[in-house]
């Protein structure tokens, strides 16, 4: 069921249950979706509605150290419904056993759990992300596998044959809203802001929530457990807002909240030429039996990550910068010229922060006269297989007649404790204090891009198969060349054993605190190379079987009706 904290009687403190869910994006619906029949009585609490507002989007503002290293905080995150689930690309990809590895060349690395703790998961996972079967290689997903993507190109380092398989992308607000409405034990609450948990006299439960709304409203919520699910930037500002029984914070005892804040290091770089025809290329997509889009990439093998001291690291072959007029490609100067139509998140990333002028603008247009019939049917097939089809083509490929490229690289950023949140001095419209970010890279990533790409040109080159140029001093401006990666927000508030150097246990519960848990990305002690909402959904899928169990467990001495009003 839906219903709207706009329509509440304002200082409402009769609203509890047994879960209270606070954030409705992937993390917050997947276990409201797991619960559903369970038995128990689950609140989604989502600060927004069911469409974009621009008043409960600028809740999410914020203030930057250095803005050419991070994007403003209200964007590439949507406030309402659905959450981020309602602007991702799509691409679905699991995390590699390694990522779950103590590794002696990555600082503060090593899960408490096992890749086989989410692996039980990821097709779960899978199928509500839309994104087919839990296959990520070639040879797993089609009958035959197909052309390879560099016909001819060996190495030792680099799998060809791993893939990345892409989602509709599935809205999950919009998608699994009829489930939740018909669901009899699951509830959603729009519009209703969480500003704060309240921690009761024992300084170990959270005993209700604050509720506030932009029309002035305000209420409590009562749970027998709480998770937050509101994203890796908001899940540490709303422990570091609560400050009535814990002065730093919830969690933050020992000042780790917020800290080892990471995304991804992407960009591309170089020309890539490969010898012989075009025929000899493959990168572009394909789909499986059951209709899905996949891409096979360059994903360097975890023995080699170890071998060179490397965090993990993907490449793909990738347009020329469409920037530049000189690539003389019709559909990379209309999609120059289209600028002002496409949504911040991918203009950003597609044309960077290059200046408009005259000269260059005219060069694009003589690009387009020069190719009308390719860049006639590149708009076409933009226009039917992305903008009309209900499963949308991934993003842009093109065909160089020359078999020219550059390379596109998705990095994991290592631990730093000091790239962070924390809290600033100014308030928003709910008077919650908004967050500053100081995102930081160490030369230990530096180090991941330079030698995975230093190995990938040494392969192409004694393959015979081509070779990739490109000044190796410029590698760490190509890879800050659009700062944080867009809307992966990862690690403020890590897993781990030690609460000197973690938030939460293996199960997301936070440290010294016995009904409150984390959900989301914010718990990755470590990044990967891979997009983080299916590993997302999979270990919402786990806590909400935890969630079921412990809530099972008799509490010794005390009535049932007295545990569910106080447990």
């Amino acid at each position: 069921m839906f219903f709207d904290a706009l329509d509440l009687d304002p200082g409402d403190d009769g609203l509890s249950a047994d879960i209270c869910i606070v954030g409705a994006g992937a993390a917050g619906i997947t276990l409201g979706l797991q619960l559903i029949d369970s038995g128990y009585d689950v609140l989604l609490l989502e600060a927004g509605g069911r469409r974009d507002d621009a008043a409960t989007q600028a809740l999410y503002a914020g203030q930057v150290q250095d803005a050419a290293r991070h994007p403003p905080l209200d964007r590439y995150r949507v406030r309402r419904y659905g959450g981020s689930t309602t602007l991702w690309g799509g691409r679905c990809v699991p995390f590699d056993p390694i990522d779950f590895e103590p590794r002696a060349h990555v600082p503060d690395s090593g899960w408490p759990i096992g890749f086989e703790d989410v692996a039980a998961y990821y097709p779960q996972a899978n199928a509500l992300c839309e994104a087919g079967r839990f296959a990520y290689s070639a040879a797993a997903a089609f009958a035959s596998p197909g052309s390879p993507l560099i016909a001819g190109f060996r190495s030792r380092d680099f799998d060809t044959d791993a893939l990345e398989r892409f989602s509709r992308p599935t809205d999950f607000g919009a998608r699994y809203a009829p489930r939740l409405q018909a669901a009899r034990n699951v509830r959603v609450l729009l519009h209703a802001n969480v500003t704060a948990l309240e921690v009761g006299d024992s300084g170990t439960q959270v005993c209700s929530v604050q509720v506030r709304t932009l029309t002035g409203k305000h209420m409590r919520v009562r749970a027998r457990c709480f998770v937050v699910a509101t994203g890796g930037l908001e899940v540490a500002r709303l422990l570091l807002a609560s400050r009535d029984r814990h002065p730093a914070g919830i969690g933050n005892a020992h000042h780790v909240v917020g800290r080892y804040y990471m995304s991804h290091l992407a960009g591309t770089i170089g020309t890539l030429v490969v010898d012989g025809p075009v025929s000899a290329v493959s990168h572009g997509y394909r789909r499986d039996a059951d209709g899905i889009y996949c891409r096979r990439r360059f994903a360097l093998s975890a023995h080699s990550q170890r071998r060179l001291g490397t965090g993990n690291f993907i490449a793909r072959l990738h347009h020329p910068r469409i920037t530049d007029p000189a690539h003389r490609c019709g559909p990379l100067s209309l999609l120059y010229l289209a600028r002002p139509f496409i949504p911040y998140e991918y203009a950003k990333r597609l044309h960077g922060d290059a200046r408009v002028d005259a000269r260059t603008w005219l060069a694009h247009l003589r690009n387009l006269a020069a190719d009308l019939p390719g860049t006639a049917a590149f708009g076409w097939h933009l226009f039917t297989r992305r903008r009309l089809a209900s499963r949308k083509f991934p993003s842009i490929i093109v065909h160089p007649k020359a078999n020219r490229f550059s390379v596109d690289f998705h990095a994991e950023q290592l631990p730093n404790r000091e790239s962070r949140v924390s809290l600033c001095g100014t308030r928003d419209a709910l008077g919650m204090p908004q967050l500053l970010v100081d995102w930081r890279h160490a030369p230990g990533d530096v180090h991941t891009v330079r030698t995975a790409l230093a190995v990938l040109a040494r392969d192409l080159r004694e393959s015979g198969v081509g070779r990739l140029d490109y000044d190796p001093a410029t590698v760490e401006a190509e890879m800050l060349r659009y700062g944080a990666y867009g809307g992966h927000h990862i690690g403020t508030a890590r897993m781990g054993t030690d609460p000197r150097r973690s938030v939460v246990d293996g199960d997301g519960r936070v440290h010294g605190m016995e009904n409150l848990y984390v959900a989301g990305a914010a718990v990755f002690p470590t990044s990967s190379q891979a997009n983080p909402t299916l590993t997302i959904v999979a270990l919402a899928l786990r806590l909400a079987d935890h969630l079921q169990a412990r809530l099972a467990r008799p509490v010794v001495g005390v009535s049932a009706g007295h545990a569910r009003e106080h447990a």
